[in-house]
């Protein structure tokens, strides 16, 4: 059941970031957060990578799909543009997604996992926090995703749009987020902004990881975290500490590690796919968001 706290209570929470190579805010997924530094380590990550077709691609959906591209709100009179999946066989509201798309940005790729989500029973919605942008190289990738993250109340109004529309266009019971890489921060990014409305989310090795005790104690989402073992950002040992703040906070989060695996092991459109972690992250992706949202 939807948890009864307005959007008012979620305006009131929502502190403006501050602009440049560094942001505050309160509920950011970091209190502090050097945007080049971010920057550096994720073109590190990503270095001689490309956003080929991966493994997805190449698998049909479980069920027929329908999709199209829809308008999810306006920032400045611009709209937002995003990718939309649903079964194409429905008799009522599906509970939703918002799927956030990695550093390159909405490509086919993130269609082709959004439609894979949809075929699970889900209206999923894949947001576009890059204005239309996508990267084809780490250096094109680089600068984009610099861009997004100097403008950080401009992707929160994104997300709460997002939100806003699954809710009230879509009708959508029960909302989740899902992301990778960028994405996955921003995932947990969309769980510290609606702290008690989302109804889970799911997050692939999210860099910058949040561990503060007192920024993660609003938070009463149910987490879905997914690390490769040789990761460096975030590290396992922080991924650790994100687990016990967690649940030193009484929350049970579902944090896995795997073993020889890195960061990007499951990201739907690189070079460092990991087949069996991927796979093993996927199923545990899809039973947790039917136990939190079927």
């Amino acid at each position: 059941m939807r948890k009864l706290f307005g959007l008012a209570l979620v305006t009131l929470l929502l502190v403006t970031g501050v602009g440049g190579s560094g942001f505050v805010n309160a509920f950011s997924p970091v209190a502090s957060f050097d945007v080049a530094l971010y920057a550096d380590q994720m073109g590190i990550a990503h270095h001689g990578d490309r956003p080929i077709a991966s493994p997805l691609l190449a698998q049909q959906p479980k069920t027929a799909v329908a999709t199209q591209r829809v308008t999810y709100g306006k920032i400045g009179g611009q709209p937002l543009t995003g990718y939309l999946a649903t079964p194409k066989t429905r008799d009522r509201p599906l509970p939703a997604l918002i799927v956030i798309h990695e550093w390159w940005g909405l490509n086919d790729n993130i269609e082709a996992v959004t439609r894979q989500l949809a075929a699970e029973g889900y209206t999923a919605l894949a947001v576009d926090l890059y204005d239309g942008k996508v990267g084809k190289t780490p250096d094109e990738a680089k600068v984009y995703v610099t861009e997004a993250l100097q403008q950080i109340p401009k992707l929160e109004e994104n997300i709460r749009q997002a939100y806003q529309y699954l809710e009230k266009e879509q009708k959508a019971p029960k909302i989740a987020s899902i992301g990778w890489c960028f994405g996955g921060l921003w995932s947990l990014k969309t769980a510290l902004l609606f702290p008690t409305q989302l109804d889970a989310a799911v997050i692939y090795y999210g860099a910058n990881l949040e561990t503060n005790r007192d920024r993660l104690k609003p938070l009463q989402v149910p987490i879905l975290g997914l690390f490769g073992e040789l990761d460096k950002n975030p590290s396992p040992a922080t991924v650790r500490e994100f687990e016990a703040t967690l649940k030193s906070l009484g929350q049970s989060p579902q944090i896995y590690i795997f073993p020889g695996a890195d960061h990007a092991f499951a990201n739907p459109s690189g070079t460092r796919y990991n087949a069996k972690a991927a796979e093993d992250a996927w199923q545990k992706t899809t039973a947790f968001l039917a136990r939190h949202l079927q």
